[in-house]
């Protein structure tokens, strides 16, 4: 209840300090938005910089030389033992199911 008491408190204290000062809040916004327009303008040229720099092929190039692809000489060995691990995980799997019954057919 505190809260929203306070809550419309503040809203009101809010208003009525907008009306008295609304010549130095528009001076604010005034300032504020070129800001935000620049900073804003700028985050998109960087996110737009980086969209056309995958498409540019010289970047491109690069990009693919430094990172290693999927089918080196180790891709089979990680398949091989991924499946390892499903096996193992439906052996356990297996075996909770069994303890479960268990549990149920003794209550």
């Amino acid at each position: 209840m505190a809260v929203f008491v306070g809550g419309i408190v503040a809203a009101v204290l809010g208003i009525i300090l907008l009306l008295i000062w609304w010549v130095p809040f528009l001076q604010l916004l005034a300032g504020a938005v070129p800001v935000m327009l620049f900073l804003g303008g700028a985050i998109a040229a960087y996110l737009g910089f980086d969209e056309v720099k995958d498409k540019l092929p010289y970047f491109g190039k690069k990009e693919q030389e430094l990172s290693p692809t999927m089918d080196t000489d180790e891709t089979p060995k990680y398949r091989e033992e991924a499946e390892k691990y499903k096996a193992e995980v439906d052996e356990l799997k297996s075996e909770l199911d069994k303890l479960k019954q268990a549990e149920e057919q003794k209550e």
